[in-house]
């Protein structure tokens, strides 16, 4: 049923709006700028109402690039990503993206269009149990069973995607609910939605990670997202400078602390850089502050730090102990735990030594590439990003090569600067993501750095940099492979390289240009810092792809089943 009209008396009750204009002021209602989405058959009575809203709508166009940008301006904004798509397939081609968000704890309201609830059920055209579909990979998700319960239910999903930890929230529309006309005196009222405060720690476990720093040598803390997502990233400098702690990086915490600060290390985990590494394997007091302790961080979970007294501080209680033992387990918002522990005065002199022995790891083994006669090195292309963007822009990435590259030598000064695809690990998220990254930030430079793998996945979204008037720059490092893989078969198969190396390439010089951006191909540095004065500073999008060194691998490198101190491509 397929209604417009407006203030319709039906047995003497006045119906003055369908479910769809009142799902619209709702969203209107939870401060809603913009939609990531995908229109379909399903969801028409919703765009029909969207039509008639102030609401911006990005049309991507496929809703794999519709969910990653929404994941991109979530994670730059801090605000929920909001994404709207149509029934089965419209639904289901967004399962990777609710996944991402998942793993990497990003807050998304996505909401899908279903068939009509007289035949749900009954394998109706285009029917999909998103329900049940993604059970597993959201934060929370249900089923609209009547109109009046709009308000409530939209209020409910902005504040379990925001409240705690954050994550996907979605919420699947019956098409004839929301053509279903109303009235104000059959709804639901929104929940007055009451803001938790976060706990704070119990003094008894303040005191004791206070004791504990004091009788460490070698303390180290080990900083993930949660410092990002807790906005603590003041309260970390601030408590690692009180007690003179060095601090690394997971993947996704990387901006939590800044990278020229003297007490930073690096990155840790498979790529992290040796320093960081051995600062893990050789620490007696490891501090970890919102992080997940994921196999790609640990090594060999049972030599990850041996002579470490263990303090997890983390706002989900069921992340304390379920990979590392815990000796301390402090559950709270990373913000209110370290803003507690900076009340009391407390100060450590006994680190100076172990200070001294990281920085002189740090100054023995750098980060290293090898020289090609004929291609760039990748590492040198990302340095040169860093150097003309001054380590000040938003970068995002594909997974794989280029992402570690990124991750270990664009060294980030502030939060919410860095977005890639983590837990999940997904290819074609770097570019959507970036579209995302900029309608969030439209006056800051984004960096979308990909590889020719990642980035064909998605490469439809280019319509949106001229659609939108978004200057975002791609450096495409193009090395002729699926290099993780490539690196991976060379490693560990005896160099069989089966199906990771691509025979055939479009010429994407001319993609750009058909896509109304323009594009460039460079071979040599010179050529890079040419188009990089040219390109990166003005407001203009741009594809930038530069060939690099197709054996060139990620190092160091800390092979499977092997602890952090074990580490592969290590050099001095």
């Amino acid at each position: 049923m397929l209604v417009n009209k407006q203030n319709l008396q039906t047995n003497g009750a006045k119906y003055s709006q369908t479910g769809a204009d009142l799902f619209i002021q709702c969203l209107k209602d939870q401060d809603v700028e913009m939609i990531f989405g995908y229109p379909g058959g399903a969801v028409l009575t919703i765009y029909d109402a969207l039509f008639r809203s102030p609401i911006k709508h990005i049309l991507a166009r496929h809703e794999q690039g519709a969910i990653h940008a929404a994941e991109g301006y979530a994670r730059v904004s801090g605000k929920p990503g909001v994404v709207l798509a149509t029934s089965g397939p419209g639904a289901t081609n967004l399962v990777t993206g609710i996944a991402d968000a998942m793993m990497d704890s990003l807050p998304l309201v996505i909401f899908t269009g279903q068939v009509a609830t007289q035949v749900l059920g009954t394998d109706a055209f285009q029917e999909a149990d998103v329900v049940g579909i993604t059970t597993p990979i959201t934060k929370y998700n249900l089923q609209l069973q009547q109109v009046k319960d709009i308000p409530h239910i939209v209020s409910e999903a902005f504040r379990i995607a925001t409240e705690g930890r954050p994550g996907p929230v979605v919420v699947d529309i019956p098409k004839d609910l929301a053509a279903e006309l109303t009235s104000s005196e059959e709804l639901e009222p929104a929940p007055c939605v009451v803001k938790h405060a976060h706990p704070a720690p119990e003094a008894v476990q303040i005191n004791t990670l206070i004791e504990t720093i004091g009788s460490s040598t070698r303390p180290v803390i080990l900083a993930g997202a949660g410092v990002l997502h807790a906005k603590a990233h003041k309260e970390l400098q601030y408590f690692a400078e009180q007690y003179q702690i060095p601090v690394v990086h997971t993947l996704l915490g990387l901006g939590g602390f800044p990278a020229d600060h003297s007490l930073f290390l690096g990155l840790a985990g498979m790529h992290g850089c040796f320093t960081a590494n051995m600062a893990l394997s050789e620490c007696d007091l490891l501090i970890n502050v919102g992080a997940r302790f994921d196999d790609r961080l640990t090594g060999n979970l049972e030599k990850f730090a041996p002579y470490a007294y263990v303090v997890h501080i983390d706002i989900d209680a069921s992340e304390i102990g379920k990979n590392v033992h815990t000796d301390l387990p402090i559950v709270g918002d990373a913000k209110v735990v370290l803003s507690t522990t900076l009340k009391h005065s407390g100060s450590n002199s006994t680190t100076v030594e172990w200070l001294e022995h990281l920085a002189t790891l740090t100054r023995d083994f750098p980060y290293w590439c090898s020289e090609h006669p004929t291609f760039m090195s990748p590492q040198n292309v990302i340095s040169l990003v860093h150097q003309f963007t001054k380590g000040e822009a938003i970068v995002t990435t594909d997974v794989g090569q280029h992402q570690m590259w990124a991750a270990q030598l664009y060294s980030f000064k502030h939060p919410n600067r860095w977005v890639t695809s983590g837990g999940l690990g997904t290819m074609g998220f770097g570019f959507p993501a970036a579209i995302g990254a900029q309608l969030a930030e439209p006056d800051r430079t984004v960096i979308a750095i990909v590889g020719d793998g990642g980035f064909q996945m998605t490469l439809e979204e280019l319509i949106l940099l001229k659609e939108w008037d978004l200057p975002v720059k791609i450096i495409l490092l193009n090395n002729g492979s699926l290099g993780m893989v490539r690196q991976w078969q060379d490693t560990f198969y005896e160099g069989r390289l089966s199906q990771s190396t691509f025979s055939l390439q479009p010429d994407f010089q001319v993609l750009a240009q058909a896509y109304g951006i323009k594009g460039y191909q460079v071979r040599t540095l010179v050529e890079a810092e040419r188009v990089f004065h040219q390109t990166l500073s003005n407001s203009e999008p741009v594809l930038i792809e530069c060939l690099v060194n197709p054996n060139e691998n990620v190092y160091p490198m800390v092979p499977p089943g092997k602890a952090l101190n074990e580490m592969i491509g290590v050099t001095s």
